[in-house]
Protein backbone atom coordinates (compact mmCIF):
# COMPACT_ATOMS: atom_id res chain seq x y z
CA UNK A 1 0.00 0.00 0.00
CA UNK A 2 1.19 3.66 -1.11
CA UNK A 3 0.21 6.76 0.26
CA UNK A 4 -0.28 9.83 -2.54
CA UNK A 5 -0.15 12.97 -0.53
CA UNK A 6 -1.08 16.19 -3.25
CA UNK A 7 -1.83 19.47 -3.08
CA UNK A 8 -2.72 22.02 -5.91
CA UNK A 9 -2.16 25.73 -5.99
CA UNK A 10 -4.33 28.05 -8.44
CA UNK A 11 -3.48 31.44 -10.54
CA UNK A 12 -7.30 32.31 -9.72
CA UNK A 13 -10.22 30.79 -7.76
CA UNK A 14 -13.80 31.97 -8.71
CA UNK A 15 -17.19 30.14 -8.34
CA UNK A 16 -16.74 27.88 -11.13
CA UNK A 17 -13.35 28.82 -12.51
CA UNK A 18 -10.49 27.40 -10.90
CA UNK A 19 -6.93 27.84 -13.09
CA UNK A 20 -4.12 25.09 -12.20
CA UNK A 21 -0.83 26.40 -12.18
CA UNK A 22 0.41 23.68 -9.65
CA UNK A 23 0.36 20.44 -8.71
CA UNK A 24 2.65 18.82 -5.84
CA UNK A 25 2.70 15.18 -4.71
CA UNK A 26 4.35 13.23 -2.40
CA UNK A 27 4.49 9.50 -2.79
CA UNK A 28 5.23 7.16 0.18
CA UNK A 29 5.08 3.42 1.54
CA UNK A 30 2.92 2.91 4.20
CA UNK A 31 5.48 3.66 6.77
CA UNK A 32 5.78 6.99 5.16
CA UNK A 33 9.25 6.48 3.33
CA UNK A 34 9.71 8.80 0.40
CA UNK A 35 9.16 7.02 -2.83
CA UNK A 36 8.73 10.23 -4.99
CA UNK A 37 8.08 13.76 -4.68
CA UNK A 38 7.64 16.42 -7.60
CA UNK A 39 6.24 19.69 -8.63
CA UNK A 40 4.07 19.68 -11.41
CA UNK A 41 4.20 23.39 -12.99
CA UNK A 42 1.50 24.32 -15.68
CA UNK A 43 0.26 26.96 -17.68
CA UNK A 44 -2.95 28.60 -16.24
CA UNK A 45 -3.78 30.09 -19.70
CA UNK A 46 -4.94 32.98 -17.49
CA UNK A 47 -3.82 35.78 -15.47
CA UNK A 48 -2.82 35.77 -11.54
CA UNK A 49 -5.37 37.00 -9.46
CA UNK A 50 -4.34 35.66 -5.90
CA UNK A 51 -6.74 36.39 -3.03
CA UNK A 52 -6.60 35.07 0.56
CA UNK A 53 -9.98 33.35 2.01
CA UNK A 54 -12.09 36.67 2.73
CA UNK A 55 -11.25 37.45 -1.05
CA UNK A 56 -8.91 40.13 -0.45
CA UNK A 57 -5.74 40.25 -2.72
CA UNK A 58 -2.42 39.37 -0.44
CA UNK A 59 -1.57 35.87 -0.99
CA UNK A 60 2.39 35.40 -2.84
CA UNK A 61 2.95 31.79 -4.15
CA UNK A 62 6.88 31.56 -4.35
CA UNK A 63 7.00 31.00 -7.24
CA UNK A 64 8.39 33.10 -10.48
CA UNK A 65 4.93 33.98 -12.08
CA UNK A 66 5.88 34.30 -15.71
CA UNK A 67 8.14 31.02 -15.63
CA UNK A 68 4.63 29.24 -15.51
CA UNK A 69 4.49 30.41 -19.15
CA UNK A 70 7.27 27.67 -20.01
CA UNK A 71 5.28 25.06 -19.19
CA UNK A 72 2.39 23.17 -20.85
CA UNK A 73 -1.54 23.55 -19.95
CA UNK A 74 -3.35 21.29 -17.77
CA UNK A 75 -4.45 18.82 -20.24
CA UNK A 76 -0.61 17.89 -21.07
CA UNK A 77 -0.56 16.80 -17.25
CA UNK A 78 -3.48 15.34 -16.91
CA UNK A 79 -2.86 11.40 -17.46
CA UNK A 80 -0.30 11.95 -15.24
CA UNK A 81 -1.84 13.45 -12.45
CA UNK A 82 -5.45 10.79 -13.11
CA UNK A 83 -2.33 7.83 -12.91
CA UNK A 84 -1.46 9.08 -9.63
CA UNK A 85 -4.50 10.16 -8.30
CA UNK A 86 -6.35 6.91 -9.40
CA UNK A 87 -3.66 4.01 -8.44
CA UNK A 88 -5.80 1.10 -6.82
CA UNK A 89 -2.88 0.47 -4.53
CA UNK A 90 -2.99 3.96 -3.24
CA UNK A 91 -4.80 6.15 -0.33
CA UNK A 92 -5.13 9.25 -1.64
CA UNK A 93 -4.62 12.35 0.82
CA UNK A 94 -4.68 16.05 1.50
CA UNK A 95 -5.55 19.10 3.27
CA UNK A 96 -8.79 20.81 3.21
CA UNK A 97 -8.82 18.05 0.52
CA UNK A 98 -11.91 18.91 -0.92
CA UNK A 99 -11.21 22.08 -2.15
CA UNK A 100 -8.40 20.65 -4.27
CA UNK A 101 -10.29 17.98 -5.52
CA UNK A 102 -12.84 20.90 -6.66
CA UNK A 103 -10.07 22.59 -8.32
CA UNK A 104 -9.50 19.01 -10.43
CA UNK A 105 -13.12 18.95 -11.25
CA UNK A 106 -13.71 22.50 -12.71
CA UNK A 107 -10.37 22.17 -14.43
CA UNK A 108 -11.80 18.87 -16.56
CA UNK A 109 -14.53 20.64 -17.32
CA UNK A 110 -13.36 23.41 -18.50
CA UNK A 111 -11.27 21.70 -21.06
CA UNK A 112 -13.38 18.74 -21.46
CA UNK A 113 -11.54 15.93 -20.03
CA UNK A 114 -12.52 12.95 -18.35
CA UNK A 115 -13.57 13.23 -14.61
CA UNK A 116 -11.43 11.83 -12.16
CA UNK A 117 -12.61 8.83 -10.22
CA UNK A 118 -11.16 8.53 -7.05
CA UNK A 119 -11.66 8.10 -3.24
CA UNK A 120 -9.49 10.67 -0.86
CA UNK A 121 -9.02 11.46 2.58
CA UNK A 122 -8.42 14.78 4.21
CA UNK A 123 -5.74 15.31 7.00
CA UNK A 124 -7.58 17.95 8.18
CA UNK A 125 -10.66 16.25 8.69
CA UNK A 126 -8.43 13.41 10.55
CA UNK A 127 -7.33 16.28 12.75
CA UNK A 128 -11.40 17.14 13.28
CA UNK A 129 -12.16 13.62 14.19
CA UNK A 130 -8.80 13.06 16.92
CA UNK A 131 -10.20 16.12 18.48
CA UNK A 132 -13.39 16.18 18.55
CA UNK A 133 -14.45 19.39 17.25
CA UNK A 134 -16.33 20.01 14.14
CA UNK A 135 -17.15 23.12 14.09
CA UNK A 136 -14.06 25.03 13.05
CA UNK A 137 -11.73 23.66 9.88
CA UNK A 138 -7.87 24.09 11.03
CA UNK A 139 -5.08 25.28 8.75
CA UNK A 140 -2.15 23.16 7.48
CA UNK A 141 -0.01 25.70 9.64
CA UNK A 142 -1.57 25.47 12.69
CA UNK A 143 -1.55 21.44 12.94
CA UNK A 144 2.24 21.77 11.83
CA UNK A 145 3.12 23.60 14.76
CA UNK A 146 0.74 21.27 16.96
CA UNK A 147 2.79 18.64 15.97
CA UNK A 148 6.27 19.91 15.25
CA UNK A 149 6.55 20.18 11.58
CA UNK A 150 7.99 22.71 9.54
CA UNK A 151 6.96 23.58 6.09
CA UNK A 152 6.89 26.78 3.44
CA UNK A 153 3.33 26.83 2.84
CA UNK A 154 2.21 28.00 -0.39
CA UNK A 155 4.78 25.82 -2.22
CA UNK A 156 2.26 23.18 -3.67
CA UNK A 157 4.56 20.01 -3.13
CA UNK A 158 6.19 21.66 0.15
CA UNK A 159 2.45 21.84 1.29
CA UNK A 160 1.92 17.94 -0.42
CA UNK A 161 5.45 17.22 2.11
CA UNK A 162 4.11 18.99 5.11
CA UNK A 163 0.68 17.12 4.76
CA UNK A 164 2.33 13.69 5.03
CA UNK A 165 4.79 14.59 8.04
CA UNK A 166 1.42 16.15 9.63
CA UNK A 167 -0.10 13.02 9.05
CA UNK A 168 3.00 10.69 9.84
CA UNK A 169 2.86 12.68 13.13
CA UNK A 170 -0.56 12.52 13.60
CA UNK A 171 -0.81 8.56 13.22
CA UNK A 172 2.35 8.46 15.63
CA UNK A 173 0.46 9.87 18.18
CA UNK A 174 -2.45 8.01 17.78
CA UNK A 175 -0.59 5.33 17.74
CA UNK A 176 -2.11 3.90 14.49
CA UNK A 177 -1.46 3.91 10.90
CA UNK A 178 -3.50 5.86 8.10
CA UNK A 179 -6.05 2.86 7.99
CA UNK A 180 -6.04 2.41 11.54
CA UNK A 181 -7.15 5.84 12.18
CA UNK A 182 -9.47 5.59 9.44
CA UNK A 183 -11.02 2.69 11.66
CA UNK A 184 -10.46 3.65 14.71
CA UNK A 185 -12.67 7.06 13.60
CA UNK A 186 -14.79 4.81 11.35
CA UNK A 187 -14.00 7.89 8.94
CA UNK A 188 -15.75 7.16 5.40
CA UNK A 189 -13.41 8.57 1.76
CA UNK A 190 -14.67 11.56 0.06
CA UNK A 191 -15.26 10.53 -3.64
CA UNK A 192 -15.01 12.30 -6.87
CA UNK A 193 -16.72 10.17 -9.86
CA UNK A 194 -18.81 11.33 -12.84
CA UNK A 195 -17.93 14.99 -11.75
CA UNK A 196 -19.84 14.35 -8.95
CA UNK A 197 -17.76 15.05 -5.46
CA UNK A 198 -19.05 13.15 -1.95
CA UNK A 199 -17.50 14.73 1.13
CA UNK A 200 -15.69 12.57 4.15
CA UNK A 201 -18.06 11.82 7.05
CA UNK A 202 -17.45 9.93 10.06
CA UNK A 203 -19.23 9.02 13.23
CA UNK A 204 -18.17 11.34 15.19
CA UNK A 205 -19.06 14.21 12.26
CA UNK A 206 -22.41 12.37 12.26
CA UNK A 207 -23.19 12.51 16.41
CA UNK A 208 -22.35 16.02 16.34
CA UNK A 209 -24.62 17.35 13.80
CA UNK A 210 -27.42 15.55 15.49
CA UNK A 211 -26.14 17.53 18.90
CA UNK A 212 -26.10 20.54 16.84
CA UNK A 213 -29.76 20.23 15.41
CA UNK A 214 -30.91 19.14 19.08
CA UNK A 215 -29.63 22.31 20.46
CA UNK A 216 -30.88 24.11 17.32
CA UNK A 217 -34.61 22.66 17.82
CA UNK A 218 -34.09 23.38 21.73
CA UNK A 219 -33.12 27.10 21.17
CA UNK A 220 -36.30 27.52 18.66
CA UNK A 221 -38.56 25.72 21.33
CA UNK A 222 -36.82 28.54 23.93
CA UNK A 223 -37.18 31.60 21.73
CA UNK A 224 -40.91 31.01 20.56
CA UNK A 225 -42.14 30.36 24.61
CA UNK A 226 -40.23 33.70 25.53
CA UNK A 227 -41.84 35.41 22.81
CA UNK A 228 -45.40 34.12 23.48
CA UNK A 229 -45.02 35.66 26.55
CA UNK A 230 -43.87 39.14 25.52
CA UNK A 231 -46.30 39.48 22.75
CA UNK A 232 -48.90 38.53 25.07
CA UNK A 233 -48.10 40.93 28.20
CA UNK A 234 -46.66 43.43 25.90
CA UNK A 235 -49.31 45.73 25.56
CA UNK A 236 -51.21 44.51 28.81
CA UNK A 237 -48.03 46.37 30.87
CA UNK A 238 -48.41 49.27 33.49
CA UNK A 239 -48.68 52.68 32.96
CA UNK A 240 -46.83 54.71 34.67
CA UNK A 241 -44.85 52.67 36.53
CA UNK A 242 -41.57 53.03 37.95
CA UNK A 243 -39.97 51.51 34.38
CA UNK A 244 -41.94 54.05 32.04
CA UNK A 245 -39.42 54.86 29.43
CA UNK A 246 -36.88 52.07 30.24
CA UNK A 247 -36.74 49.20 27.20
CA UNK A 248 -34.96 46.20 27.74
CA UNK A 249 -33.12 43.75 26.11
CA UNK A 250 -31.69 40.34 27.21
CA UNK A 251 -28.90 38.54 25.71
CA UNK A 252 -29.56 35.33 23.84
CA UNK A 253 -28.52 33.02 26.58
CA UNK A 254 -30.96 34.56 29.11
CA UNK A 255 -33.98 34.84 26.52
CA UNK A 256 -33.44 30.80 26.46
CA UNK A 257 -33.51 30.28 30.01
CA UNK A 258 -37.39 30.42 29.91
CA UNK A 259 -38.10 30.10 33.56
CA UNK A 260 -35.96 33.17 34.16
CA UNK A 261 -36.55 34.80 31.19
CA UNK A 262 -40.47 34.91 31.51
CA UNK A 263 -40.39 35.77 35.00
CA UNK A 264 -38.36 38.82 34.19
CA UNK A 265 -39.62 40.08 31.43
CA UNK A 266 -43.24 40.18 33.15
CA UNK A 267 -41.81 41.81 36.31
CA UNK A 268 -40.48 44.64 33.68
CA UNK A 269 -44.26 44.95 32.34
CA UNK A 270 -45.98 45.09 35.58
CA UNK A 271 -43.34 47.86 36.43
CA UNK A 272 -44.53 49.74 33.01
CA UNK A 273 -41.22 48.51 31.42
CA UNK A 274 -41.05 47.60 27.31
CA UNK A 275 -38.88 44.80 25.69
CA UNK A 276 -37.05 44.88 22.15
CA UNK A 277 -35.44 41.86 20.49
CA UNK A 278 -32.90 44.86 19.13
CA UNK A 279 -30.02 45.49 21.43
CA UNK A 280 -29.54 48.64 19.30
CA UNK A 281 -33.17 49.96 20.54
CA UNK A 282 -32.93 48.69 24.16
CA UNK A 283 -31.89 51.55 27.31
CA UNK A 284 -31.48 48.75 29.73
CA UNK A 285 -29.34 45.41 28.91
CA UNK A 286 -29.63 42.34 30.77
CA UNK A 287 -26.85 39.50 30.52
CA UNK A 288 -24.94 37.11 32.56
CA UNK A 289 -21.84 39.08 31.59
CA UNK A 290 -20.38 41.47 29.30
CA UNK A 291 -18.88 40.61 26.03
CA UNK A 292 -20.15 38.93 22.68
CA UNK A 293 -21.77 41.37 19.73
CA UNK A 294 -25.10 41.67 21.29
CA UNK A 295 -23.81 43.18 24.34
CA UNK A 296 -21.46 45.79 22.31
CA UNK A 297 -24.49 47.14 20.01
CA UNK A 298 -26.56 47.61 23.14
CA UNK A 299 -23.56 49.68 25.18
CA UNK A 300 -22.49 51.35 21.59
CA UNK A 301 -26.37 52.83 21.34
CA UNK A 302 -25.50 54.12 25.39
CA UNK A 303 -28.09 51.32 26.62
CA UNK A 304 -27.05 50.53 30.77
CA UNK A 305 -25.48 46.82 31.36
CA UNK A 306 -27.48 45.50 34.25
CA UNK A 307 -25.80 42.12 35.81
CA UNK A 308 -29.07 39.32 35.56
CA UNK A 309 -27.38 38.81 39.22
CA UNK A 310 -27.61 42.21 40.43
CA UNK A 311 -31.57 42.08 39.82
CA UNK A 312 -32.09 38.90 41.33
CA UNK A 313 -34.50 39.61 43.56
CA UNK A 314 -36.67 41.11 41.01
CA UNK A 315 -37.84 37.24 40.11
CA UNK A 316 -38.05 35.92 43.85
Amino acid sequence: MKYVFFDIECACVFKNVAKICAFGYVVTDDRFVLLEKNDILMDPRGRFLLTDRRGREGIVLPYEYEDFKKYPPFPAEYRKIKRLLEDRDAIVLGHATLNDVNYLNLETKRYSLPSFSFAWHDTQFFWMNTENSYDRQVGLGVMADALGVEFTPHRAVDDAYATMRVCEALCRREGVSVAGLIEKYHIRAGKIASYSIRTPDSEGLRSYLREKEAKRQEHHRAHEAFYRVVNKHMNRRKKGGRLDGKVFCFSKEIEDEVEISTRLVRAIFDAGGRYTSHPTECNVYIAHGTGGVRYQSAVDCGAAFIPLEQISSVLK
